[in-house]
């Protein structure tokens, strides 16, 4: 591939990581402190390098705060870069996994396993979760390519559209009959990060890592499909491959969020086309980057729902909802 057919970096921008992190740094400290009682920095500090289980703050900050912290911003990450991974691709603004389907679908399989065959292991969670997004993305990509015209970044989003309502329709109906499954699934799939657990949070690890390694590996790549599939197969891009390395990739993460956190829409909409705006279309900055303002982005999010109607706790999905939809119906005025 030449050097000069794809974005160089720019020097400015690869020293600016080191203030992402810092900046994420801050978020996370601020979201362990602040609740409904606000805990000091330095007690925070303190009770994660010299944790003491007889004092109380101790304990709020490392079995509630801490994990929920955590939680964002794997959630947040994975999220982000499967939302860059689907617009580079496909070449599509709109794309994200919500919109697309692949959120529905993961919810609606972990729901149809633990609800139908009682399947609550924490160890089948995300793989149950990456098959319900695998086979909702071909479902949604299948409808969209019988349209007249094919898979354009419109019909795509109406197949999306259309797969969201019809298996939010068969939740639905599984809720008459089995009322009980879904009392304790509604916070989940609402998008909540309160009732997150460690155990699928280590199962779903390995998918995460596996994600992040194919979208970073692949980024320079998806610079060039980005710039479409003449192009990029003109630069010595296998496109088939690198697109289906990209979708297993886009699943695996989307798998991995679901799993941990509930289906959180928008927020691989948002961040992309915020990030966007500060690297440019470099796929080799625009994921790392994502990365970072995704984690970020959610801990803040994730804030502002605990704090907004306290003391009652709005679920974070909700919030990402709330932020995220001006942003879509702006790109679909802008760019269809």
């Amino acid at each position: 591939m030449s050097q000069a057919a794809l974005p160089r970096h720019r020097p400015a921008t690869w020293a600016a990581p080191a203030a992402g992190l810092a900046v994420l740094a801050l978020a996370f400290a601020w979201h362990v402190s602040v609740g409904a009682k606000t805990i000091p920095l330095p007690i925070v500090a303190d009770a994660l390098l010299a944790y003491d289980p007889t004092i109380f703050d101790h304990v709020v900050v490392v079995d509630l705060r801490l994990p929920r912290a955590v939680f964002a911003v794997l959630v947040g990450a994975a999220l982000a870069v499967a939302g860059a991974l689907m617009q580079g691709v496909t070449r599509n603004p709109l794309a994200e996994p919500g919109i697309l389907g692949l959120l529905i679908g993961a919810s609606f399989a972990v729901v149809l396993v633990v609800g139908v065959f009682d399947l609550a292991e924490p160890a089948a969670i995300p793989l149950v979760s990456a098959l319900g997004a695998l086979a909702a993305a071909a479902a949604v990509w299948g409808i969209a390519a019988a349209a007249p015209g094919g898979a354009t970044p419109l019909t795509l989003v109406l197949a999306g559209a259309a797969m969201t309502a019809f298996l939010g329709a068969l939740m639905t109906a599984a809720n008459l009959l089995d009322e009980q499954t879904f009392e304790d699934l509604r916070v989940w799939l609402t998008g909540s990060l309160a009732g997150g657990q460690w155990s699928v949070a280590l199962w779903a690890a390995p998918w995460l890592l596996a994600g992040f390694l194919v979208a970073f590996g692949t980024a320079r790549q998806i610079t060039a499909l980005a710039m479409g599939d003449e192009t990029a197969a003109a630069l010595g891009i296998r496109v088939g491959r690198i697109k289906m390395l990209a979708l297993l990739a886009v699943v695996a993460l989307t798998a991995a969020a679901v799993a941990i956190g509930g289906p959180m829409g928008f927020v691989g909409l948002v961040v992309p086309h915020a990030v966007r705006l500060f690297v440019g279309q470099d796929y080799r900055l625009v994921l790392p980057w994502s990365a970072i303002a995704g984690a970020a982005y959610l801990l803040v999010v994730d804030v502002a729902a605990r704090l907004a109607l306290a003391p009652v706790e709005v679920s974070t999905g909700l919030v990402t909802a709330l932020l995220g939809a001006p942003v879509f119906v702006w790109l679909v005025r802008a760019r269809l």
